[in-house]
């Protein structure tokens, strides 16, 4: 079915309901918590910076955390209602992980929200994550697999995970070569039962940009670092249009 898109103050755009570990995100209302640049996913189009990637390191929205107290009074400094949680992976540290889960729902409440970013569909640690106090957990799945992904061993897992007590969604980048994928991807998860897909314009940054070279990308303009064609795609697809 059709959806119109919902322009967004921040130039995003959606349809349907936003995912609520996105509400406090565009008013700047949650800490970026990054517990680890560790992860064994090597996707081509990581971005992250060479100070981060594959380093076991701590980032409480830019700033190093060398102990708890300084991710707390970074949430306390920003007012923060949320946080974030991204990597890297961050199950690689599942107790790093787990004990951060537990310590700001203990400082700051329940209803401090938290949601995390992934590649690992391991059911038994999304239970910990869970049982720690998680409130939503966000995929990231190769795209080798967009296409087919009902018929792969990691929907499979999906189906384990998706019994647990949180909002499970994924998100993942816009390939403009990729429309069909993608449109194949949301539909499956649209029937299993996944809450929702976030769909992110495709960047280039200082450590990624010679593969997407590589691949025909080209970025949208002389001042713009995202891909040419991703958003359009993005847009097309949540329209429902047809390929051309």
């Amino acid at each position: 079915m059709s959806m119109i898109p919902e322009n967004l103050e921040n130039g995003s755009f959606v349809a349907g309901k936003l995912p609520s570990g996105c509400v406090f995100c565009g008013p700047g209302r949650k800490m970026v918590l990054f517990v680890t640049g560790l992860c064994d996913a090597d996707c081509f189009y990581c971005p992250l910076s060479e100070h981060k990637k594959n380093l076991d390191v701590i980032y409480a929205d830019e700033m190093p955390a060398n102990s708890d107290e300084d991710i707390l009074e970074e949430a306390r400094l920003i007012g923060a209602m949320g946080t974030g949680i991204t990597g890297g992976d961050p199950l690689k540290v599942l107790g790093r992980t787990v004990h951060y889960i537990g310590l700001l729902k203990e400082h700051f409440g329940k209803g401090h929200h938290i949601h995390l970013y992934t590649a690992s569909f391991d059911p038994e640690k999304v239970r910990m994550l869970a049982d720690a106090g998680l409130d939503e957990i966000r995929f990231h799945p190769p795209p080798g697999t967009w296409k087919n992904f009902g018929k792969t061993g990691l929907n499979e897992r999906l189906k384990e995970i998706l019994e647990l007590p949180l909002d499970i969604g994924f998100e993942i980048p816009v390939f403009p070569d990729m429309k069909e994928d993608i449109r194949a991807l949301i539909e499956h998860l649209d029937s299993a039962g996944v809450k929702f897909i976030n769909l992110n314009e495709l960047e280039f940054s200082e450590t990624n940009y010679g593969a997407l070279l590589e691949r025909g990308y080209r970025m949208k303009s002389d001042i713009e670092s995202a891909v040419a064609g991703s958003e359009k795609v993005a847009r097309e697809i949540v329209r429902g249009q047809k390929s051309k």
